[in-house]
């Protein structure tokens, strides 16, 4: 298992702790310190089935740029382009499992499906 995470993150030290308690190997990735490239990122969106738009975290000022950005396909490596300069862009923490189940863990439901 790996996790993606920010350690300022709340949400992803909710994460590791709740692997940790449950005695979960896990590795993680601070991805701020080390960015995923533009191929791994297409294919952590291609496992959550969702467009680079859908996990933006638009409030982050480096998103300013991106609201004049056409949410379509002709723009999609532009949008990950983004995200990979800037990968605080990139909401977290999330989780692909042994078997490439991928997901964004930020609620508690979520993170539980990784837990068992």
């Amino acid at each position: 298992m790996e996790i993606w995470i920010n350690p300022a993150c709340s949400k992803c030290r909710a994460a590791t702790n709740a692997f940790d308690e449950a005695g979960i190997d896990y590795t993680v990735r601070r991805y701020l310190d080390d960015p995923p490239t533009a191929e791994e990122l297409a294919t952590v969106l291609t496992r959550l089935n969702l467009e680079p738009w859908d996990v933006v975290r638009h409030n982050e000022q480096a998103a300013k740029p991106l609201e004049t950005l056409p949410r379509d396909p002709a723009h999609r490596t532009e949008w990950i382009a983004a995200m990979v300069a800037d990968p605080i862009l990139i909401q977290r923490p999330i989780i692909t499992a042994d078997d490439r189940t991928t997901a964004i863990a930020r609620d508690p439901e979520t993170l539980a499906r990784f837990l068992s």
